[in-house]
């Protein structure tokens, strides 16, 4: 009872902090840099593990009474010197989290907070005078301020993508400490903004490290194959420093060893001839590669692949593909809060494969690296999202921005993954004017930085005819893919009239039914017109898949959702309890009904294309 008092106490103090309307922390202008690609493959010293927390729902490390921020707040991380001494707080006395990890399934007093908690951790660093130094963030929700030894390095908005902050000049030889200020209150004009159907997991909720650098490092590669020509492979490459020459493209499997000659401001474009074995999800080859700069070895693995449409056919490698898919969160099967680990993506990916996919939707924002690397390993391709979800501010420049950014980040840690087939620009948005501008603006952006992939977007805006459904959002006119989301036999209409609706589009492109489905409490039986059974689910499923059947255009399908995913939005209690309860699996893995209707139509796709 008493945990459950301070969890009301903590939520409603967030709330009343909350009610100030704009956060005052926007006015303090946010940090940015180009991300070093492939942290993983650097020398880096891992800060994973326990951090101290302190829990701060007024901001009172942050500002003073007067609202005003703090010169010597919680990340001066001072000590009692007298007895005299008035401090607040005390990082070495407070509770230790796990990080990487949220707050919410790790502390239950924390369950449904929302707001501030402060993170603290001291290490001992051997700090090597010809070096740089870069901290690097898998993703903090939903904004964070980053201190290093008391001085504030920079600060990051979004929840879902890394960041990194060069702390050379502040690191220093022996002891230090790093202090984070994580927020992960929701805003209207955040992105994505206040209403979603997930949990707002708060936290350092992906892996932290410390990279170590030549004071001339590769910053930045992409290396894939040209997109008209599978035995010409291309890339390109930045510096970060001083010009200290050639860097060295190495594939030793294709006996490639080049060495490529920067520009004066440390940039090169190449290509080279190869006869790579393509990436498919029947072979999921991967080369590795190196590249030798400056006396740095970085060590990736690398697929090559080519995407595209032909009308409304998409050709993998040239040749027609149909996306047996599913969709994901991004919930730990293993720890029951945020995924993040290698382990959770392989579980996740595996149960993805078992089910007969070849494609998986990771929704609703950019996951964690490793889902992208063991789908690269397991022959998955991807659909990766941002969260620009049902009603962001679409006529508001600062949510745009923070939407280009949030996707500008997502294809630069995430562009030379072969999975990754196609990029999604929003979900389930609304039809009109301003909304349309905004995305097509994203659109635009993307193809300026990534003109190799495939552009999607999920959409609910369907009308109907007399013949059925009819697709003729303006926004399908834009993407290259158009998916669309509808919950036949659950939000509207019997299940058993699903499998004779028949849908039209006149966009001539391939279409995906990015989401289906019903929910079900596993375990829970009964008739199969009763809500909540796994009989009505799997009766939801019958029919819809007879009805996907009848649309010429559609070339996948990724139905919602894999395994069931915590959700405010869901109180139902003894059937939903925070649940949402779509998924073919249960939040501990147990497979429902449904599960097996649709293995069974994905082997039939399969046996046919044979």
């Amino acid at each position: 009872m008493k945990s459950k008092l301070f969890c009301f106490l903590l939520c409603s103090l967030s709330l009343l902090s909350h009610a100030e309307g704009t956060n005052k922390q926007e006015t303090d202008k946010t940090v940015t840099q180009s991300l070093i690609q492939n942290p993983s493959g650097r020398e880096s010293t891992s800060l994973n593990g326990l951090w101290s927390y302190v829990v701060d729902p007024y901001e009172n490390g942050y500002y003073n009474h007067r609202y005003q921020p703090h010169t010597d707040g919680y990340f001066k991380n001072d000590k009692v010197k007298s007895p005299s001494d008035l401090i607040e707080y005390n990082f070495d006395t407070a509770d230790k989290i796990n990080v990487p990890g949220d707050w919410n399934t790790q502390k239950k007093e924390l369950y449904l907070y929302e707001g501030t908690v402060w993170y603290h951790k001291e290490f001992t660093f051997q700090k090597q005078s010809k070096k740089r130094y870069v901290v690097n963030f898998g993703a903090v929700n939903y904004q964070a301020i980053v201190y290093v030894n008391g001085v504030k390095v920079g600060q990051h908005e979004g929840g879902f993508t890394s960041f990194q902050f060069e702390i050379t000049d502040l690191l220093k030889q022996g002891d230090n400490f790093i202090t984070v200020k994580a927020d992960n209150r929701r805003e209207r004009n955040q992105v994505p903004t206040v209403n979603t159907d997930w949990w707002n997991y708060g936290g350092i909720t992906r892996e932290v490290s410390i990279l170590t650098l030549p004071k001339s490092h590769l910053a930045d590669y992409t290396i894939q194959v040209a997109k008209d020509n599978t035995n010409l492979i291309t890339g390109k490459l930045t510096v970060d420093g001083k010009n200290e020459g050639k860097v060295t493209v190495v594939v030793p499997e294709l006996d490639i060893k080049k060495k490529i000659k920067l520009s004066k401001n440390g940039e090169a474009s190449f290509s080279f001839k190869a006869k790579p074995t393509l990436w498919s999800p029947e072979n999921p080859k991967l080369y590795a590669v190196e590249f030798h700069y400056n006396g740095e070895v970085i060590k990736d693995t690398i697929g090559f692949r080519t995407i595209e449409t032909d009308g409304e056919d998409i050709k993998l490698n040239g040749k027609s593909v149909y996306l047996r898919g599913i969709s994901i969160h991004e919930e730990s099967p293993l720890t029951n809060g945020r995924a993040w680990s290698e382990e959770d993506a392989r579980l996740l990916l595996t149960w993805a494969k078992e089910l007969g996919s070849n494609f998986v939707r990771l929704a609703h924002y950019p996951h964690n690296e490793n889902m992208l690397r063991v789908a690269d390993e397991l022959g998955l391709m991807v659909w990766s999202e941002i969260p620009v979800y049902w009603t962001v501010l679409f006529d508001d420049e600062n949510v745009y921005n923070k939407a280009e950014l949030q996707l500008t980040e997502m294809i630069s840690r995430d562009k030379n993954r072969a999975s990754i087939i196609m990029w999604s620009m929003a979900n389930e948005t609304p039809n009109e004017t301003a909304r349309l501008t905004f995305i097509t603006n994203l659109i635009k952006k993307t193809r300026s930085l990534d003109d190799t992939r495939l552009i999607t977007a999920a959409m609910d805006t369907q009308s109907n005819s007399k013949n059925g459904m009819v697709i003729e959002d303006p926004l399908a006119s834009v993407v290259d893919i158009i998916g669309i989301n509808s919950y036949c036999g659950w939000y509207f209409a019997e299940p058993e009239t699903c499998s004779d609706l028949t849908w039209e589009s006149t966009y001539n492109k391939p279409v995906i039914m990015s989401e289906l489905g019903a929910g079900a409490l596993q375990g829970k039986h009964g008739e199969s017109n009763e809500r909540w059974t796994e009989e009505y689910q799997a009766s939801v499923y019958k029919h819809n898949l007879a009805m996907v059947e009848n649309i010429s255009s559609l070339r996948g399908l990724t139905p919602w959702i894999l395994k069931d995913f915590r959700s405010p939005r869901r109180p139902l209690k003894n059937i939903q309890d925070f649940w949402n309860r779509k998924g073919l699996l249960s939040e501990t893995g147990v497979k429902k009904q449904a599960w097996f209707i649709l293995h069974d139509f994905y082997k039939k796709i399969e046996e046919a294309k044979k």
